[in-house]
């Protein structure tokens, strides 16, 4: 029986096109424990391995944590992007904002 978390996990991983071994080898972990998060009752994570796991998946821990957050996929890692764009410097978010404009020009 799996739980939100495995799911969230496991989601994520496939959306990225990882194997359980790409994302054991990409957050510095096993395969075994990241099939144990996503497929055991109760999981039983550390906190820094699932702090590693949603930094190769582009999600925030407590993204993967709480089992109330029913954000999707896409939201997720757009909230981790911000979260980090909120710390970047002056000048790194202008060059980011007119990235952005310019993609933006092609549609």
């Amino acid at each position: 029986m799996s739980t939100p978390l495995g799911d969230k996990i496991r989601d994520l991983r496939k959306a990225k096109g990882y194997t359980l071994d790409k994302l054991a080898e990409l957050a510095e972990s096993s395969k075994s424990y990241i099939w144990e998060l996503e497929n055991k009752n109760p999981p039983r994570p550390s906190a820094d391995k699932v702090a590693k796991i949603a930094a190769v998946l582009g999600v925030t821990a407590d993204y993967l944590i709480d089992a109330t957050e029913k954000v999707g996929v896409e939201d997720a890692t757009d909230n981790a992007f911000f979260r980090k764009y909120r710390k970047m410097d002056a000048a790194t978010k202008d060059k980011i904002r007119r990235m952005a404009d310019l993609l933006g020009d092609d549609e």
